[in-house]
């Protein structure tokens, strides 16, 4: 049994939660206070009823999610929203969210940790929001074939493909989640590939247009790296149990 804001302090200072600025309206760190006590840590993506409940289920009381219960415009606590904090309460589940600063994040973060599942070197950081680069620059691949193979092997639900770049990027852009905002950076960062979660529709003709790859592999299936790692070096800290609480998104 360890104190809850023991835990807080350690994730707090390991993400850099003072340092990095998120969207407007978005609350990383402490969201939901349990009683204190911490006996079991959980991951999850998103601060989902139904991932509350099977944590609550597995005997988890500190989740931490990188999509958390708070953005803009504020919502009201009733319906759904209402459930959710009955739930958390009844079920004396405290929450933890992480998003931006889990994304970047040198080492555990999702961008970094999909390299390294790829196997790419990193090389640069690039895609800066309010001072920090959140997307990175890796190589290591031979030729799109190899690349292809290797997205295929990590995001087998999920990896779908948009090549109309070179054959043989020697530069790869990671970006995970929603690749809306980076997709048009990609040229001036000296790049036509990118890895990244969802793509929109006009994303299509963007990459005929200007001679891109991209490769959508799912905005969920991108983002289970960070919350796992996290929560992983958390359980391995303070010598307690750890479960991942998977959802079956395929988007």
């Amino acid at each position: 049994m360890v104190n809850l804001f023991d835990i807080v302090s350690f994730c707090d200072q390991r993400v850099r939660r003072g340092e990095i600025e998120d969207f407007p309206g978005a609350e990383n760190g402490l969201q939901v206070a349990n009683d204190g006590k911490v006996t079991k840590v959980g991951a999850a993506v998103d601060a989902g009823l139904v991932p509350f409940k099977k944590a609550i289920e597995l005997k988890v009381d500190f989740l931490i999610v990188h999509h958390g219960l708070f953005w803009r415009p504020l919502i009201p606590v009733t319906e759904v929203n209402y459930e959710k904090i009955k739930v958390l309460i009844e079920g004396n589940l405290a929450v933890y969210g992480s998003h931006l600063p889990l994304d970047g994040h040198r080492e555990i973060g999702n961008n970094a940790l999909i390299a390294k599942a790829l196997g790419l070197k990193q090389l640069d950081w690039v895609f800066p929001y309010q001072g920090n680069e959140m997307g990175l620059i890796a190589e290591g691949c031979e030729n799109r074939a190899e690349l292809r193979s290797r997205l295929r092997q990590l995001f087998p639900r999920t990896f779908m493909a948009i090549e109309y770049g070179s054959e043989k990027p020697s530069k790869i852009a990671i970006s995970s989640g929603s690749g809306n905002a980076v997709v048009g950076e990609l040229l001036k960062v000296g790049v036509d590939t990118l890895v990244t979660g969802e793509l929109r529709q006009h994303h299509f003709n963007m990459a005929q247009e200007l001679k891109l790859n991209l490769y959508a592999c799912g905005h969920y299936a991108t983002e289970v790296f960070g919350v796992q790692a996290l929560a992983k070096e958390v359980a391995d800290k303070f010598k307690l149990p750890y479960e991942f609480i998977e959802t079956e998104c395929l988007l």
